[in-house]
């Protein structure tokens, strides 16, 4: 068993950054791939970044590709996603999850084992 907690949503003005953290407790933390995602209102949850085990891959959506980067630390049981230049349409809450017995990047959600609760981003115009 994982638990996932995410932190460091917010509100911010577009072109603004913010930095999410996700921790995890149970498992050993360097067996899983990880990845963040995000839902806005009326909308179905997205794919935004994935990281491997090792943190040497990355991959992410085009959405966000140059304004986010997804990196982690396995010490400290966590894994990031900075986020620059946001946009009014990052609005979302923002999930991560983690896949356990992948070696590479993992981008579907039906692969992935574990979720956090998700943490609120607001981009003002």
């Amino acid at each position: 068993q994982v638990q996932l907690v995410e932190s460091g949503g917010g509100l911010v003005q577009a072109g603004g950054s913010l930095r999410l953290s996700c921790v995890a407790s149970g498992r050993t933390f360097s067996s899983y791939a990880m990845g963040w995602f995000r839902q806005a209102p009326g909308k179905e949850r997205e794919f935004v970044a994935a990281i491997s085990r090792s943190g040497d891959n990355t991959y992410y959506a085009d959405s966000v590709k140059g304004r986010f980067t997804i990196s982690r630390d396995n010490a400290k049981n966590t894994v990031y996603l900075q986020m620059n230049s946001l946009k009014p349409e990052d609005t979302a809450v923002y999930y991560c999850a983690a896949a356990l017995g992948w070696s590479g990047i993992v981008i579907t959600m039906r692969e992935y084992n574990y979720w956090g609760q998700g943490t609120q981003v607001t981009v003002s115009s």
